[in-house]
């Protein structure tokens, strides 16, 4: 047995298990969205962060890292137990194809593992469910769990996407926009204003017409998740 695992979040850039290949593209349908808790990462129960997860959405596409795992079913079998302590958040295995660059009409690779969560609060207990811009920029600008700060996710997650960009255009010759996701600029970009640091650091300025319009309009409540924490999955994050 041979399996692919597609990361779109934190695995982008910490995988954290033996893989044997790796491969920049994206996925078809599905977008990001930061409406799930963690509450051992980068949270704890009483101030659940939030990370992303992900959302269907017809016509769209979520950029990322497939990873391969081969080479036995001991490495195998440690890959993936590995992979569900770390995403235990994620209550659901879904199957997905598996794009590259250049190559939009034919996938690259069928039967690819991507971890998601149902987005029912019942069905699943991690599952924020979405906020104002504003509100999520506050929770993520101040939880704070064991491998560090809700904020330091966000802000990896669009350096990620900004790199991702700038490797396929290397490596292809070509100067491609796109890839950064604006979803993830624009929060990060309002977390930094709830930082007070908006002029600092942002890696690409751009305009934004009509993203903010995925929130709703009224205020949500945070919720405390009254969960214990999995000692397991501590530090496995970064």
């Amino acid at each position: 047995m041979v399996f692919w695992v597609f990361g779109y979040g934190s695995l982008v850039w910490n995988p954290g298990f033996e893989y044997d290949e790796k491969i920049l593209g994206f996925i078809k349908d599905y977008r990001r969205v930061f409406d799930l808790a963690c509450i051992d990462h980068r949270g704890t129960p009483q101030h659940p962060a939030r990370t992303c997860t992900l959302e269907k959405s017809q016509e769209t596409i979520c950029w990322g890292v497939a990873y391969c795992v081969r080479g036995g079913p001991e490495k195998e079998r440690l890959a993936m137990e590995y992979l569900e302590r770390r995403e235990c958040e994620y209550d659901s295995k879904t199957l997905v194809d598996f794009y590259r660059e250049g190559e939009p009409s034919q996938p690259a690779l069928t039967g690819v593992i991507v971890f998601t969560s149902t987005p029912d609060k019942v069905s699943n207990k991690y599952y924020l469910g979405p906020a104002p811009l504003e509100e999520m920029a506050r929770q993520i600008a101040t939880a704070v769990g064991p491998c560090g700060n809700n904020r330091d996710y966000l802000f990896k997650l669009e350096k990620a996407m900004f790199d991702i960009e700038i490797n396929l255009g290397f490596n292809l010759g070509l100067c491609l926009t796109g890839h950064e996701d604006d979803y993830i600029i624009e929060l990060a970009n309002e977390v930094r204003k709830e930082l007070g640091t908006a002029e600092k650091g942002i890696l690409k300025e751009r305009k934004l017409v009509g993203s903010s319009s995925r929130m709703p309009l009224t205020k949500s409540h945070i919720p405390t998740l009254q969960l214990g924490l999995r000692p397991e999955a501590v530090a496995m994050d970064s």
